[in-house]
Order: C-alpha cells, then sequence, then structure tokens
C-alpha cells in the first residue's frame, strides 16, 4: 500500500511539469496520507503491529518497574533504617 502511494506521488509530481495543477493534487495526496496516518495513533512497524501497541506497551512496562521500585525502595528504606539502629546499638 505504502509502495502504490509513493509511486502515486512521483507519478503526479512527474506530471506536474506538464501542468501545475498535478503537483496540487500530489501535495493534496500527501497532506492526506500523513494526517490519515496521524489521526489512527501510528503507522505500523514491519512486524505488522501499530507503533500505539509498542507505545502501550512501553507504558505498562514503565508503570510496573515504577510500582516495583516504590513498593520495595520503602521497604528497603525501613530495613536499611532498622539495620542503622541495630548497628549503631552495637557500636556503643
Amino acid at each position: 500500500m505504502f509502495v502504490l502511494l509513493l509511486i502515486l506521488i512521483v507519478v503526479l509530481f512527474g506530471f506536474g511539469f506538464l501542468n501545475p495543477i498535478w503537483w496540487v493534487a500530489g501535495a493534496v495526496l500527501v497532506y492526506g496520507v500523513t494526517r490519515h496516518g496521524r489521526d489512527r495513533g501510528g503507522g505500523r512497524s514491519r512486524d505488522g503491529r501499530s507503533d500505539l501497541g509498542n507505545y502501550r506497551d512501553y507504558q505498562e512496562l514503565r508503570d510496573r518497574r515504577e510500582r516495583w521500585d516504590r513498593r520495595y525502595s520503602r521497604q528497603n528504606r525501613a530495613r536499611w533504617r532498622r539495620e542503622d539502629r541495630r548497628g549503631h546499638e552495637h557500636r556503643r
């Protein structure tokens, strides 16, 4: 599909040397294709999945990591405080 659109754009650009209205038609086609791609939420990647799906996977992974870090950093801080208190008591 992309290749056909690219060929059509090149042909319209070539016809533009005969009549400038073809350049306008090519520009409208390019605008329409790029606008349609943005409205859909991204293009397609090589494996057939959309960019939007890849971004959602990234967001989910990032959120999971943040929750993990928050959960275990709180527990670790509490443990470290307890260990520090015990360490100070043994030094005296």
